[in-house]
């Protein structure tokens, strides 16, 4: 898989982090250059190197191209809460044109076979009043991968994103399944009806 994508979830812990990470560990396996983003992280640890956001470090493990710290995670926010509230109590402004500002520049200065721009919650996460994160990825016109959190309700979580998705004029690329570690019951018969109600493929890792 080559390409720059933005991968979003049916909601927090759906677990972006860890496919993203399956997938940069994919494309070297392949021997494909690779990097992971996280232009905005809430919960973050205050350490000697500045505010350090765990999902932000597994990126650059990952990754085969290794960026500085503050280019991968651009945005640190120190309580794990909502980023317009986290920003907000720190009375700091987000908005969806200063985090494309951030991405271009990276983009534009290191190249790469696969670039995976890591969401933040789901598709209609806030940023402030006026937007959400989607329209990130609508501004840069990116292809979206979707990680559904394999757990009971997923199938309306994961629906109702993909429609969203479309609705913003965006191409689902592909959806993940991830079983969280403890998997649902049916598994598989659940995997298998969002395989038939999902219009995109389904990616393997």
């Amino acid at each position: 898989m080559k390409g720059t994508f933005f991968v979003t979830g049916t909601d927090t812990d759906a677990g972006k982090t860890w496919a993203c990470c399956r997938l940069l560990e994919q494309a070297q396996a392949n021997n494909l250059s690779c990097y992971g983003l996280k232009p905005v992280a809430a919960g973050c640890d205050d350490t000697a190197d500045g505010l350090r956001n765990d999902d932000a470090l597994h990126l650059i493990a990952a990754s085969s191209i290794k960026l500085p710290y503050e280019l991968v995670n651009p945005v640190t926010l120190t309580a794990a809460i909502a980023p317009h509230i986290a920003a907000a109590d720190e009375q700091r402004k987000l908005g969806a044109e200063q985090l494309v500002g951030y991405l271009r520049g990276t983009l534009m200065s290191h190249k790469a076979d696969l670039i995976l721009i890591e969401g933040a919650g789901g598709w209609r996460v806030p940023l402030n009043n006026r937007e959400a994160l989607s329209r990130l990825p609508q501004l840069m016109n990116l292809p979206v991968i979707l990680v559904v959190g394999m757990k009971l309700g997923c199938i309306n979580h994961a629906l109702l994103t993909v429609e969203a998705i479309q609705r913003d004029g965006l191409k689902l690329h592909g959806w993940i399944a991830n079983d969280l570690g403890n998997p649902m019951t049916r598994l598989d018969d659940n995997i298998a009806t969002l395989e038939a109600l999902i219009p995109a493929p389904r990616i393997i890792l």
